[in-house]
């Protein structure tokens, strides 16, 4: 595809969030876990990615705050730089993640007891209502209000803030973020919009990209390069939590002289265009 072959302008910006899941291993230390998009996917096809995808009208529902600990929108919206709806982000980190990768970032009713799925028959409710999620037919805010859940928000922490390049065909205005995996719950990719998953140390991923079994797009690899120095979970999101509100990375599309696109260019590049 060519620049010529439609108008980047007319592009819009989809907001979107995703997070990196993240656990202790007794001899690799952090290891953060990634899914492998389906082949057929429209963007971004057989890529590794952390759990993420669009913010959805669901998640903007007039309930949150009513679910979600430690956070308000207001607080929320501050810290991502907008004037209202903030909250939604995370709600829709924890969706996706409950959706992508089978994990649900919440505690159990009134206690501080994070949920742990145990049992066959606990195990497969929160499966069908996983189904249930994913195909729209409930909502997170109607799944918390049925099993009396409330949302961990506050233990989720907003680290970077991507925009795809104009010239995409699709573009997205991503937040990541880093948590960490609760106990008693085993993280599985879900063989629709994803069709593999590993558990991997930071280094361990960089390292099978640059050696091309691992294909990542760019802000997957920016942020695996933030958890390097961590030896911990505790240390890397005590880190995240200090991060405040990171400046918008907004690659820019190398193209020839025919217009064809040719690499992407970051801030900093000696021919990025200020």
């Amino acid at each position: 595809m060519t620049a010529q072959d439609f108008d980047p302008t007319t592009v819009p910006i989809r907001p979107a969030a995703t997070v990196m899941l993240l656990r202790d291993h007794p001899i690799n230390g952090v290891e953060v876990f990634m899914l492998q998009r389906t082949l057929s996917a429209a963007f971004a096809k057989g890529m590794y990615v952390f759990p993420g995808g669009r913010v959805d009208a669901n998640d903007a529902e007039e309930t949150l705050e009513a679910h979600c600990d430690g956070m308000t929108d207001e607080e929320a919206s501050a810290l991502l730089g907008l004037s209202h709806g903030g909250l939604s982000y995370w709600v829709a980190v924890i969706r996706e993640c409950f959706e992508e990768a089978g994990v649900l970032l919440a505690r159990c009713g009134e206690t501080t007891d994070l949920i742990r799925f145990e049992g066959d028959e606990l195990i497969a409710r929160y499966m069908t209502a996983r189904h249930a999620v994913h195909e729209g037919s409930i909502s997170m805010m109607q799944l918390c209000a049925d099993e009396d859940l409330h949302l961990i928000t506050d233990n989720i922490h907003y680290v970077s803030h991507w925009i795809t390049p104009l010239g995409e065909a699709r573009r997205f205005d991503t937040r990541f973020f880093v948590a960490r995996t609760p106990d008693g719950q085993e993280p599985l990719h879900d063989d629709n919009e994803t069709i593999d998953s590993l558990w991997v140390t930071p280094a361990d991923a960089l390292e099978r990209h640059s050696s091309g079994s691992l294909a990542m797009m760019p802000p997957t690899i920016r942020n695996l390069e933030f958890l390097l120095p961590f030896g911990t979970t505790a240390d890397a999101l005590v880190a995240a939590k200090k991060i405040g509100t990171p400046t918008a990375i907004v690659p820019q599309l190398r193209v020839d002289e025919e217009g064809r696109v040719i690499g992407v260019s970051f801030p900093g590049d000696a021919d990025f265009k200020n």
